[in-house]
């Protein structure tokens, strides 16, 4: 059997052409496959290749960036080709390359631009894992950003790509090289901290200078390809940008049988606040999914499940192995399931771990005061009713639900404010 360990050093030679045209109508756009000329150790001289593998390492693979033509169709288009992020990163802009990127590298960096680029209001930090968010939020600092999204769930961070809005400084640097990540990207590096960073040898230091107008991409349309298993594919436009403040957020109102149910609460200015927060990170989050958000963070977040209660359950049970985690990580140095390990082995006190889970339990797992944001509407009570119950004051969905009046009550009953965005946002 080939050696287990050595398929992930290995880099797959693809098979794909160095150029695709795409004619749509008579529009055409011209890719050209991106290659990279960078250092091998191995072979202790500069090699060109392209991504290090697709999704698993015995998938070929290859990105593409636009070097000519764009597309209009109604009122979306592809970009213009002088601007660009991932797909336009080039050998300068690799600070420091560690392992060779691959492709989920490089798209976990794109979902993460896909989320910050509605984030402009002050320092904003994504840590992105499997092509979802493990945390993400805003802070007064960039040290800050990160300490927030990465508290969020220290676990599924580690080996994460982690992506800035603005310079990652040596106070940032210094509060992430305890831990590892793959990938972080930022518009720039300040000097010192790409020193810091570099005691990680295979850490890849990714700088897109265009991530400084990264606001600019808000409100471009654009085109999505998905291709199909029988070589077809689907194509639709990129959803436009309606959120923009909380006047586009309207007070959740719903007819049924001849009555009007309205929810009595309006939301607070730190309320108003979460929720747009939440709304804009759930925009890049696989559906069915649903997120807590406080404090402009994540507190955490459920993804992909198949039923709207079960996924605010997971969120749920999610902020409460993550709670007890940091409270032991930050208490005693070391994760939560260690320090289990060793109290079952009697090298710990229990007694330390229980304080902890009842700790946890009296805080709710943080949620208390939290917002819950949901990209589909609450077919029934029962998935808000379990959000409310750990402390949720705060509601953000689309609507549009034939129960929405049972939602509404379900919040007037324990004055709890809720929203309604006009629109979905599923994400597959």
């Amino acid at each position: 059997m080939e050696d287990i360990k050595g398929m992930y050093k290995k880099i797959v030679k693809d098979n794909f052409p160095d150029t695709i045209r795409i004619d749509l109508g008579g529009q055409v756009l011209v890719y050209r496959k991106k290659v990279w000329n960078i250092f091998d150790a191995d072979e202790k001289c500069d090699v060109e290749r392209g991504l290090r593998y697709g999704e698993n390492p015995d998938q070929p693979s290859a990105m593409y960036e636009l070097i000519n033509g764009n597309i209009t169709l109604g009122d979306a288009r592809f970009f213009d080709i002088e601007t660009g992020l991932v797909s336009k990163v080039s050998e300068k802009d690799m600070l420091q390359v560690g392992k060779h990127p691959g492709k989920i590298n490089l798209t976990d960096v794109d979902n993460a631009l896909n989320i910050l680029r509605f984030l402009d209001q002050k320092p904003a930090c994504a840590i992105m894992k499997h092509n979802n968010p493990s945390g993400a939020a805003y802070g007064s600092t960039t040290a800050e950003a990160f300490e927030k999204a990465f508290w969020c769930d220290r676990i599924a961070a580690f080996g994460g790509a982690v992506v800035f809005t603005k310079t990652l400084d040596v106070e940032t640097a210094k509060a992430m090289v305890p831990y590892y990540f793959e990938v972080v990207c930022a518009p720039d590096f300040d000097g010192g901290a790409i020193d810091v960073l570099k005691k990680w040898k295979n850490l890849r230091l990714m700088q897109i200078r265009e991530i400084e107008r990264l606001s600019a991409f808000k409100t471009r349309r654009t085109i999505d390809f998905k291709s199909l298993m029988d070589g077809g594919l689907i194509i639709q436009e990129s959803q436009p940008f309606r959120i923009r403040g909380k006047d586009d957020l309207k007070p959740a109102e719903a007819l049924y049988k001849g009555e009007t149910y309205r929810i009595k609460r309006m939301p607070t200015d730190d309320e108003y606040r979460d929720m747009l927060f939440g709304w804009y990170v759930e925009s890049g989050v696989s559906s069915n999914s649903a997120l807590f958000v406080k404090d402009e963070a994540t507190v955490a977040i459920g993804t992909g499940e198949q039923d709207r209660v079960g996924v605010v359950e997971i969120a749920v049970f999610k902020a409460y192995k993550k709670f007890a985690d940091t409270e032991v990580f930050r208490k005693f140095g070391v994760p939560y399931a260690v320090f289990k390990l060793e109290a079952e082995r009697g090298q710990r006190d229990m007694k330390d771990l229980d304080a902890i889970e009842d700790y946890t339990r009296e805080m709710n797992a943080g949620l208390q005061g939290s917002v819950i944001v949901s990209d589909g509407f609450f077919p029934f009570r029962d998935g808000v009713d379990a959000a409310i119950n750990e402390g949720a004051r705060g509601v953000i969905q689309p609507g549009g639900s034939e129960r929405d009046y049972e939602v509404i009550e379900a919040c007037n009953e324990r004055g709890v404010t809720m929203v309604f965005a006009g629109q979905r946002l599923f994400k597959h």
